[in-house]
């Protein structure tokens, strides 16, 4: 089983409302403790952002989500580190969100899948799962 890739929202749903995943993601995230999984750390500032303004309510700090994560066996928060940017940069694609960016270019570099709704990134990058 291949390892996957969560984007922002694949995650926020993983970890606190399931029934917002499709049924392949949430089959896929289901074998995470088995196949592995990742994210990239840019995630977690998304998600840290979206709990300082209030637009979402985790149940938890993002210190206290992180920790959670990194108690996953199998499970992987990636830095963004230059050669990630320089994937970022070098992508074909007219998409200008950061986040959205290296997300795929982390998914490029490893070579995973990535679990995501966004349709912007399902039509750029064929492997997916929705």
């Amino acid at each position: 089983m291949t390892p996957v890739l969560l984007d922002t929202c694949a995650l926020i749903w993983w970890t606190s409302d399931t029934g917002k995943l499709s049924e392949k993601a949430l089959e896929a995230c289901n074998r995470i403790k088995i196949s592995g999984a990742a994210i990239s750390s840019i995630s977690i500032w998304e998600i840290g952002m979206k709990i300082k303004n209030k637009k979402i309510d985790m149940g938890c700090s993002i210190s206290e989500l992180v920790n959670k994560l990194y108690e996953i066996d199998k499970f992987e928060i990636v830095p963004v580190d230059e050669i990630t940017w320089l994937q970022n940069l070098s992508l074909e694609w007219d998409h200008r969100d950061p986040a959205d960016r290296t997300i795929v270019a982390t998914a490029k570099l490893r070579n995973l899948p990535i679990i995501t709704k966004d349709p912007l990134i399902r039509n750029f990058y064929p492997k997916t799962i929705w």
